[in-house]
């Protein structure tokens, strides 16, 4: 069986910055389920898909808004799975107003928060939450954190080469 992980965001005007997260879950093995669904616009479709999503096979659910975000909310409100929230940066606030609506959840309904426009983080989050269960998952995240150190250290040489001539 293959982690479900479901990838949902309030508008197709969001999808540029989700498409990271989608982006992130494939480099992991993880094909997402991926929805327009409005906490505002479609509440009902949101209560509808989240409390049936334990028993519809789900592990974990990323969700990205602006503005009110109230989507990460409404998901957390409806299951107990892990949820992960993504603030989107729009409106007059820049997304700050995202970030606060998706980090101050009521004790008991937490919601994982991610930065700003994070959805490359949710996604790999939503791997670190998998690969408790699933090994190839851990395996995949401990050879993106070898790749990352190796990157880091070529380009501390090349620095060093340029700028530590003695």
């Amino acid at each position: 069986m293959s982690p479900q992980v479901a990838v949902l965001m309030g508008s197709d005007s969001d999808l540029p910055v989700m498409e990271k997260a989608i982006e992130a879950l494939k480099e992991f093995g993880i094909t997402p389920q991926v929805k327009i669904l409005s906490a505002h616009r479609v509440p009902e479709k949101v209560a509808e898909f989240t409390k049936s999503a334990r028993s519809s096979g789900f592990e974990c659910i990323i969700a990205g808004a602006g503005l009110a975000a109230h989507l990460a909310g409404a998901v957390a409100a409806n299951t107990t799975l892990p949820v992960i929230g993504v603030p989107l940066k729009s409106g007059a606030l820049a997304g700050v107003d995202a970030l606060y609506a998706t980090v101050q959840m009521p004790s008991g309904i937490p919601v994982a928060t991610v930065a700003i426009d994070g959805a490359r983080n949710a996604g790999i989050l939503a791997a670190q939450i998998l690969s408790i269960k699933y090994l190839e998952i851990a395996q995949k995240l401990e050879e993106m954190r070898a790749k990352m150190r190796l990157e880091v250290e070529k380009k501390s040489q090349d620095v060093e080469l340029k700028y530590n001539k003695l």
